[in-house]
């Protein structure tokens, strides 16, 4: 299994919310915790929707 970084993903976003400071688009949930965490955690599959930002 692939190690999914969020950071590197064009869905990931940070917040502003000291709380949630980690989002993500394709979901569409903010959290504390990565959202590839959360994602695993909940579904007990990796992230599927994980799209790589595009250089520019």
């Amino acid at each position: 299994m692939q190690k999914i970084i969020c950071q590197k993903c064009t869905y990931y976003f940070v917040t502003w919310e000291a709380n949630q400071p980690h989002g993500c688009k394709a979901y569409g949930f903010k959290s504390k915790f990565i959202p590839s965490q959360v994602v695993l955690s909940s579904s007990g599959k990796a992230c599927s929707l994980f799209e790589a930002k595009t250089p520019k």
